[in-house]
């Protein structure tokens, strides 16, 4: 059977609803948003039914058997009872009075579908499967939900509110297209995504106004890639991976996550690691400018958080300084995401009321830390870039009153297919380290939580590499 996928105006218009179950529950939802006025009739509803459309003042219910005589002038009918004989009845007389009919459970019977939607207001994506698998129309609603941002709908209500100004200010088609497609791909229709509506207003009223065609200016997304496992990037930070010019990366990105940016893309590696910068900050601050000032949409992709321990805030006080405009997305931090696929809650009732991160590297190379204020029970100490000093790290807790036994965890890259996760104490884990010779990524864990390990742990990768974790 051949569809045709069409948008109809359906305010007011009259629908059937034959049957009170799940099924018919579920095509409620989509029929009472259009506006329709439903009429369902069956002997008595579920519950679900009763609660979510009995107010609504779109929707009747008729508690009684279905009659012939109920099918008349209605634009759609939905056969939906768990009655075969029923339903068959219901198509038949609405395919003869040239009545639309859904069949629920099947659909060769009628000759209407009711599609999934992807709903963002004015935008609607239908998607159908021809009536072949309701599982697949799922799933691939399911994807694209994971693509759309929700804030497209106010990017479709900024482009509804100008378009008839935009037409006035260009006369030539050729001039609009150009208008709207410099919009879509620029800092303005990003300022609408971001929920900076009027200062977007601004910017359109004001090239409205000189009536000149928007240029082509730079942006910079400043963006967190998480700990390593790409499935825990964020739904913005994966759309403007995928619309960035050029990339600027660095040594914790993992990578499966850089496989995600747009094939196109220019991609420099400006990684840093102990003792070895493949480009100095300032210089990485010097590039994100220039690139965006060559109107260049600039993705500076950093591993885990940039505003933790990521130098992010430098990055845009150059940006500031140069008015160019800028994201900043957000990403899991490596504490949060390598101690939950660990199975080392970072606090917890009976272990720890609080949760420190500290740097165990600071500017000028040392390890100078407020030892005093971390040696504390009921805490929870999380050491990024900490493997080179554990050995004073571990020292000074001791020395500054934690216990020797302390529970310690060093949790080698984490989230990935190679974490490792070492277990031991303040008194034996720098000695572990030195003796299984561990390459960085790592972040170190101490406090009473890490206990919970053993029996919370549930990442297993070393199934797959026949590995096991250290435990001394």
């Amino acid at each position: 059977m051949s569809y045709l996928p069409l948008f109809i105006d359906t305010s007011g218009k009259k629908c059937l609803v034959v049957g009170g179950g799940k099924v018919a529950s579920r095509k409620l939802i989509p029929i009472l948003e259009s506006n329709m006025s439903v009429v369902l009739i069956s002997p008595k509803i579920i519950d679900d039914i009763f609660e979510n459309f009995i107010d609504n003042e779109n929707f009747t219910y008729q508690e009684r058997k279905f009659v012939k005589s109920d099918i008349s002038d209605q634009l759609l009918v939905v056969a939906a009872t768990n009655c075969k004989a029923t339903n068959s009845l219901v198509a038949k007389i609405a395919k003869d009075k040239n009545i639309l009919i859904n069949m629920a459970e099947d659909s060769a019977i009628g000759n209407t579908l009711i599609p999934s939607v992807v709903n963002r207001d004015p935008i609607k994506i239908a998607i159908s499967s021809g009536a072949a698998s309701p599982i697949l129309t799922r799933l691939v609603k399911t994807k694209l939900e994971t693509v759309i941002p929700y804030s497209f709908s106010k990017l479709a209500e900024v482009m509804m509110e100008y378009r008839s100004k935009v037409k006035n200010a260009f006369s030539k088609i050729s001039d609009r297209r150009d208008f709207w497609e410099i919009f879509l791909d620029g800092p303005i229709s990003e300022m609408v995504l971001s929920g900076h509506i009027v200062k977007a207003k601004k910017a359109l009223d004001k090239s409205l106004k000189e009536k000149k065609i928007l240029e082509k200016t730079g942006e910079v997304y400043l963006v967190g890639a998480g700990p390593g496992d790409p499935e825990l990037l964020s739904f913005k930070a994966l759309r403007l991976m995928q619309k960035a010019d050029v990339v600027i990366y660095d040594r914790l990105v993992s990578e499966p996550i850089m496989n995600l940016i747009r094939h196109e893309a220019e991609k420099i590696y400006v990684g840093k690691q102990r003792s070895d910068h493949a480009m100095p900050q300032e210089n990485i601050n010097h590039l994100l400018a220039r690139l965006a000032l060559e109107g260049k949409k600039v993705l500076r992709l950093k591993g885990g958080d940039p505003f933790i321990f990521g130098r992010g805030g430098e990055e845009i006080e150059s940006l500031i300084n140069d008015d160019i405009p800028f994201q900043i997305v957000p990403g899991i931090t490596a504490a949060s995401g390598c101690a939950s696929y660990a199975g080392i809650p970072l606090t917890h009732r009976d272990y720890s009321q609080a949760c420190i991160f500290v740097t165990g590297h600071l500017r000028d190379g040392t390890v100078n830390l407020n030892w005093k204020m971390l040696a504390h029970e009921k805490q929870t100490l999380v050491f990024y870039m900490g493997m080179h000093g554990s050995k004073i790290i571990c020292e000074e807790l001791i020395k500054h009153g934690l216990k020797s036994t302390t529970p310690a965890a060093l949790i080698v890259k984490g989230t990935t297919v190679d974490q490792e996760v070492i277990i031991g104490d303040l008194e034996n884990m720098p000695k572990i380290i030195m003796e299984n010779k561990i390459i960085p990524p790592t972040l170190l864990i101490i406090g009473d939580v890490v206990k919970l390990h053993n029996k919370l742990k549930w990442f297993d990768p070393f199934s797959i590499k026949n590995k096991k974790n250290i435990h001394l």
